[in-house]
């Protein structure tokens, strides 16, 4: 299984509209996709239909070992595509998680060896706390979403130095997949700016696919659906299968999950 975090310790930039619309393009195409919700917000699952009441068990019992991965997953209306929802309950879970052995590798442990899908993506919270890293060391790479602003670099260079510090004491085989430009604006200037910086910078790591503002995207959560779903022509949805087909190419070759 190719385990994928989706991470950027600076809220709002969509890494929970990545997470879900990458999510749901990689099933449609015939991955067996898990997605684990690892924010305490718990967006991801909402945005997916399933409902707090719902959630018996989350990823916070896999993370403190009251549940195994097995006990947490549910499927969800998207052929091929099962979550492992979040609760609130992660909220105190970094403090919980300081006692527990082998902190760090709480959610590798629980991810490593599976085949019964082919792709894994984790939502992560926005900070670089114990659940990101957790993340982090169970990742074999990062998928980065990079809103178009004006300190959108200046908090990238935060999470790549994070990310080395992983490498260089947890997990060494940890890469970055690439960064994804979410939240475009074609009308500002601004924007166009930012996206040719990003692009100078990083070179062949930005992904071509480009995220715009849009309005069907921001409404798809609220029905529990993934905008590919809620509404399948719109601008958001088309970049997201564009954004899927890039990344499914950047991965090793598929293997049929057992």
């Amino acid at each position: 299984m190719i385990t994928i975090a989706v991470a950027n310790q600076k809220g709002g930039v969509g890494k929970t509209t990545t997470a879900i619309n990458v999510s749901t393009a990689l099933a449609a195409t015939g991955w067996k996709t898990l997605l684990v919700d690892l924010d305490p917000q718990g967006n991801a699952s909402t945005g997916l239909g399933v409902h707090s009441q719902d959630r018996e068990y989350s990823s916070y019992d896999v993370l403190t070992g009251a549940a195994s991965l097995d006990d947490c997953v549910q499927d969800t209306a998207i052929p091929g595509l099962s979550i492992v929802p979040a609760t609130v309950d992660l909220s105190g879970a970094e403090v919980e998680m300081v006692e527990l052995e082998e902190r760090t590798h709480r959610l590798k442990a629980a991810l490593d060896n599976r085949s019964e899908w082919d792709i894994c993506l984790i939502d992560c919270p926005p900070s670089l706390g114990l659940l990101t890293l957790n993340a982090l060391v169970a990742a074999d790479s990062l998928l980065v979403p990079l809103q178009c602003e004006f300190f959108a670099l200046e908090g990238l260079s935060q999470l790549l130095q994070t990310v080395e510090r992983v490498q260089n004491v947890f997990n060494p085989d940890l890469s970055i997949l690439g960064v994804v430009l979410t939240m475009h604006d074609k009308r500002n200037r601004l924007t166009d700016q930012v996206t040719d910086d990003v692009r100078e910078v990083l070179g062949n790591l930005v992904f071509d696919a480009v995220i715009p503002r849009n309005v069907r995207l921001s409404e798809a959560p609220s029905h529990g659906l993934p905008a590919l779903v809620y509404d399948y022509r719109c601008a958001g949805s088309s970049a997201y299968i564009a954004l899927a087909k890039e990344l499914a190419a950047r991965l090793p070759e598929k293997k049929v999950a057992a």
